[in-house]
C-alpha cells in the first residue's frame, strides 16, 4: 500500500492527537467523515497504525529517573542472544531495547524512581539474566527532546 498526501497529514494529526472525533479530523482535512473513518480503517488493517495510548507523565507516576543502560553479552551466540531478549521484555522498568552494533550489544531505556530504585533493578533484576557480561549506565540530566512522533513527508 502507498501512502498518499492525505494519509500523511492524516497520520500526523493522529499523532499529535488521536482523541479528536472524525469529524474535526475530516474539517482539518477537507474531507468527508465517512472518507477520513474509511481511511483510519485503511491504514488500521495495513499496519501504519499500530495501536492508540495515552502518553503518561513519568513525573507524575513518580517514575522520572532516566536510564540509558548499555549491555554487552558474555558471548555472541544465537542462544544468549535469544535468552537475553525474552528475559529483558519481562522487566516492566525497561521501556526501550536495542539490538545494537559497536562495543555493547544493546542498550535499553530504563524509568525507575531514584537511584536507589536503579540500584535494586540492576542488582535484583538486570544482572539476574544469564549471559551479561558487562553494563554500563548512564543517567538522564535533562530530557531535551522526546517525542513518539514519526515524521511522515
Amino acid at each position: 500500500m502507498k501512502l498518499d498526501e492525505i494519509d500523511a497529514k492524516l497520520l500526523n494529526l493522529l499523532q499529535a492527537n488521536s482523541k479528536k472525533t472524525t469529524k474535526e479530523y475530516a474539517n482539518n482535512l477537507n474531507l468527508s467523515v465517512t472518507a477520513v473513518y474509511e481511511r483510519i480503517k485503511r491504514l488500521e488493517k495495513y499496519g501504519a497504525i499500530e495501536k492508540y495510548v495515552a502518553l503518561v507523565s513519568k513525573k507524575k507516576v513518580n517514575k522520572e529517573f532516566t536510564v540509558l543502560c548499555h549491555v554487552k553479552l558474555a558471548q555472541h551466540t544465537k542462544d544468549y542472544v535469544t535468552d537475553f531478549e525474552k528475559e529483558v521484555v519481562k522487566l516492566k522498568e525497561v521501556v526501550e531495547c536495542y539490538h545494537i552494533s559497536g562495543d555493547y550489544d544493546y542498550i535499553l531505556k530504563v524509568h525507575v524512581t531514584n537511584m536507589e530504585a536503579y540500584r535494586d533493578f540492576m542488582v535484583s533484576k538486570l544482572t539476574a539474566i544469564s549471559h551479561i557480561g558487562s553494563t554500563q549506565s548512564s543517567f538522564v540530566i535533562t530530557e531535551v527532546k522526546h517525542t513518539t512522533a514519526i515524521a511522515i513527508y
